[in-house]
């Protein structure tokens, strides 16, 4: 016996069940969405970074000495 189901259920199950995923799977998500953003910002620093001037070695070690 094969039980049709109509439109309205199908979308109403799928609510459900993408529902209690991310319900339960929070965690993962947190991790998925937080990935995606440092992605994103490192994909801008790359291009602010390739249009400035390059930096020679000195001036980076020295940046980095005034630092510590």
């Amino acid at each position: 016996m094969q039980t049709e189901l109509g439109q309205d259920a199908i979308k109403k199950l799928f609510k459900e069940a993408l529902t209690e995923t991310l319900r339960d799977e929070r965690e993962l998500l947190h991790e998925v969405f937080a990935d995606v953003v440092e992605d994103m910002m490192l994909i801008k620093a790359i291009q602010e970074g390739q249009q400035t001037e390059e930096a020679t070695r000195e001036t980076i070690f020295h940046v980095l000495e005034v630092k510590e």
